[in-house]
């Protein structure tokens, strides 16, 4: 049974109900060092206990690990629990380090089948670009994504860092169920084109990385000395060196929120997050990440925080002050198109 304890929102017109917060599912195979399988799928549970509806994942994450990893939950849960996935990013043969954008109608084919076969699922729910290739129109790409709906492979789609015309013109060809991209006290750049399109649309946002990939909470303040070798936190410039103190120091109006509301930094982050929803008028479902019970429960009782106009005033000035971008290569996202 599931304890419907978070409210919901729905993703697109014509998209699922979810809870409004999701979990993304990729540091539990992926990227950010060492994993307890069993851990994970304790949280995985217990995410399900407290009204998390969408599971987030990807191919690229483990080269389709992640993908194997969630299998065996979606299966004793199929009912009641909404499949993300995507394709785009591939991965050369020769050199599993490198990601290869691919937005063509044979590769999605290809990834689409191979998502399903790893998911052991007849349909997936949601269905993203996980990046632009700009070398393929975009009503392209979502032509065929378009066909996977009919054939009935996929249920409904979503769009990963598009632009805010990229968008407009992709809604052109087939209804877009939600937007995915970084948006966080840290990162707000898709608030210049992204949001306001989507709310125009009627497209849902599905912000990654609310808690900036950890450092909203203050669990690390240099990623090159406090993070294990394999984590990919340590290869971003917002955490490492000179950019890493001047951004840690960024957190003491979060602290100041924090200690008002008996809460944590993650929590004032994540809440901050969930009311982006009012603020811009759209749905707004944040898929922060973890790898422990203790913390999606500590995560979903963010939705219940409820910050002022004078704390939102506070944070307000945080992201125009961040040192540093949010990937080394910033064409991977929208702003570098916009």
């Amino acid at each position: 049974m599931t304890d419907h304890t978070l409210p919901t929102a729905r993703l697109g017109d014509g998209g699922p109900e979810v809870g409004v917060q999701g979990l993304g599912c990729m540091g539990m195979s992926f990227a950010y060092g060492p994993t307890d399988a069993d851990a994970s799928r304790a949280t995985l549970e217990r995410a399900l206990e407290l009204g998390v509806t969408l599971y987030d994942t990807a191919d690229a994450y483990g080269a389709g690990e992640n993908e194997r990893f969630l299998s065996p939950f979606f299966k004793a849960h199929r009912d009641e629990v909404v499949i993300a996935t995507k394709f785009a990013l591939s991965i050369p043969p020769d050199d599993p380090t490198k990601r290869i954008i691919r937005n063509d109608e044979p590769y999605i084919r290809q990834a689409v089948e191979a998502s399903l076969r790893r998911l052991d699922v007849d349909v997936i729910d949601l269905y993203y670009m996980h990046r632009r290739d700009p070398d393929v129109p975009i009503e392209e790409t979502v032509a065929v994504m378009a066909d996977l709906v009919r054939e009935g492979k996929v249920k409904h789609l979503g769009l990963s860092e598009v632009t805010g015309d990229e968008l407009r013109a992709a809604q052109g060809v087939h209804p877009i169920a939600a937007v995915q991209s970084e948006w966080s006290l840290f990162s707000r750049d898709i608030e210049a084109g992204v949001v306001p399109a989507a709310r125009e649309l009627g497209v849902a946002l599905v912000p990654y990385s609310p808690l900036g990939r950890g450092f909203l909470t203050g669990s690390f303040a240099d990623a090159e000395k406090d993070l294990t070798a394999g984590d990919f936190r340590r290869q971003q410039p917002r955490f490492t060196g000179d950019n890493a103190a001047a951004n840690a120091a960024l957190l003491a109006p979060v602290r100041t929120v924090a200690e008002a509301h008996g809460a944590t930094l993650g929590q004032i982050a994540l809440a901050w997050a969930q009311q982006r929803a009012r603020v811009h008028g759209l749905p707004v479902i944040p898929i922060p990440g973890t790898r422990k019970p203790t913390w999606v429960e500590e995560n979903t009782a963010a939705t219940r925080i409820v910050l002022t106009e004078e704390e939102l005033s506070l944070l307000e000035p945080i992201a125009g002050k961040v040192a540093g971008d949010r990937y080394a290569d910033m064409t991977f996202t929208s702003a570098g198109r916009e």
